[in-house]
């Protein structure tokens, strides 16, 4: 058997666009010779010098929401080890997204629970020693595509061994099957060719989390 091609992806729990591309390419796994490799990053850190360049809505949201489950999620991480990160991304977003818990200590705890994960992690929460690791992890997802985007960040070894990089796709809802296959193939296609940046249209509906 081939060995499967490793995607590397970094996301931030609190996205709900992630959550789908999420979702998408995991579905991917099912029918493309792939394995998925899970990294965080953090929209609090991607933003922190520039809060006053944001809407008041979303400034909000990074300064008062986006810590926490990140804090949790990278102890997690360091004391448990990479491997924790995909179920506990599942049980986290799901509750986040899904039922729409939202980023509440009350959803996280429940998903450290679910996954077989200590209730002493949320003593994360508010502080943690483990920032420096999240930044580090951050940063190694950033560095491959530039600022000026979010999460999610995919990363494929390219034909001449170098890592492709990009944000997204944003897609909603996460397409399953061959659709799947079909967004996949063209994604790679697209991203695979030297100077190419971005194809974009105005957004005309929020996350569609039905199909999930």
């Amino acid at each position: 058997m081939s060995e499967k091609t490793p995607v590397d992806f970094w996301f931030d729990p609190l996205c709900p666009w992630a959550w789908m591309t999420s979702r998408w390419v995991l579905e991917v796994e099912k029918v493309r010779d792939i394995e998925v490799r899970w990294h965080l990053m953090s929209l609090a850190v991607l933003n922190e010098d520039r809060l006053d360049e944001l809407e008041e809505w979303y400034r909000e949201l990074l300064t008062t929401k986006a810590w926490g489950p990140v804090r949790v999620v990278i102890a997690a991480q360091e004391e448990h080890g990479t491997d924790v990160l995909g179920d506990l991304y599942t049980a986290i977003g799901t509750r986040f997204h899904n039922q729409g818990m939202g980023p509440e200590k009350e959803a996280v705890a429940a998903a450290l629970q679910e996954v077989g994960l200590p209730a002493s992690l949320m003593d994360h929460w508010d502080d943690t020693p483990y920032e420096e690791q999240l930044r580090v992890s951050h940063k190694e997802g950033i560095e491959k595509v530039g600022q000026d985007v979010g999460t999610p960040i995919i990363a494929v070894p390219g034909p001449d061994g170098e890592q492709i990089a990009f944000f997204g796709p944003v897609v909603t809802p996460a397409p399953k099957g061959e659709e799947a296959a079909r967004l996949w193939d063209g994604t790679l296609a697209v991203a695979s060719v030297p100077g190419f940046y971005e194809i974009k249209r105005t957004r005309t509906k929020g996350p569609d989390f039905s199909n999930l």
